[in-house]
């Protein structure tokens, strides 16, 4: 069994959704709890032993650096994959980062920073891909706003579909990824995860699992306050990241 040592935080949308909010700050940096959103993330990930990270920027990237600098100050290494004014997406994201060597060619636990949640990481940290595993993704009970899910699961394995009476999950933008997930991805293009995720869905090489952690979806106003209630009312002490 292999330890794994590297995160990724995808971090170079311009989240459109919360404007005003996102037209001077990257939405990375809104505040959620009293500090940025992707920091709950970089601390919760460093209290796991997951102290290398890499984050790929774009909107506005050069405050998300001046911000966030070199992690020593959270107690990891961070390291920047810039993309050029249009992002690249998920995947291209991950490949550039790949490419570049910001991210080794080992598996990583890989977190979307628009979301909240105390799930701890560790969890994951032991989590080993089997040869021909792409990827392990964390789905949870469909939100209000996405009431038809993303996917399902069939004794283990993650499919665009159920089958018999199985139900379909949201995906947490959790997950342990394999480098190979990104194999064919283009230098310098965009691409998205999600349709590699469904590619390789037939071939089984994608399982999941339902966590029951607290998780929101930081991407409007009326979720933003939302999370802020939540932590108002109930505190953060079970938060690795607090």
């Amino acid at each position: 069994m292999s330890t794994i040592t590297q995160a990724m935080i995808l971090a170079a949308g311009k989240g459109t959704r919360l404007h005003p909010l996102t037209l001077q700050t990257p939405k990375p940096l809104v505040e959620v709890g009293g500090q940025p959103l992707i920091v709950w993330h970089i601390k919760a990930l460093q209290a796991a032993g997951i102290t290398d990270i890499t984050i790929n920027a774009s909107w506005l990237a050069d405050k998300l650096m001046d911000t966030l600098g070199d992690g020593s100050e959270y107690g990891v290494k961070l390291h920047w994959s810039v993309e050029d004014d249009e992002p690249l997406e998920t995947a291209g994201g991950i490949f550039q980062a790949l490419q570049t060597g910001k991210l080794r060619d080992e598996p990583f636990i890989l977190v979307n920073s628009d979301v909240w949640t105390t799930y701890d990481f560790a969890q994951l940290r032991d989590y080993t891909l089997s040869a021909d595993q792409r990827a392990h993704l964390l789905l949870i009970d469909n939100p209000e706003h996405n009431n038809g899910g993303d996917f399902a699961i069939n004794n283990g394995l993650a499919s665009e579909q159920p089958i018999g009476e199985a139900d379909k999950y949201t995906f947490a933008g959790i997950s342990v990824v394999s480098p190979r997930l990104v194999d064919g991805v283009v230098t310098g293009q965009p691409a998205a995860l999600a349709p590699l995720l469904r590619k390789a869905m037939p071939k089984f090489q994608i399982t999941a699992e339902v966590i029951t952690d607290n998780w929101i979806d930081v991407g409007t106003p009326e979720r933003l306050a939302q999370v802020n209630e939540f932590i108002d009312r109930n505190g953060v002490a079970n938060h690795r990241g607090a």
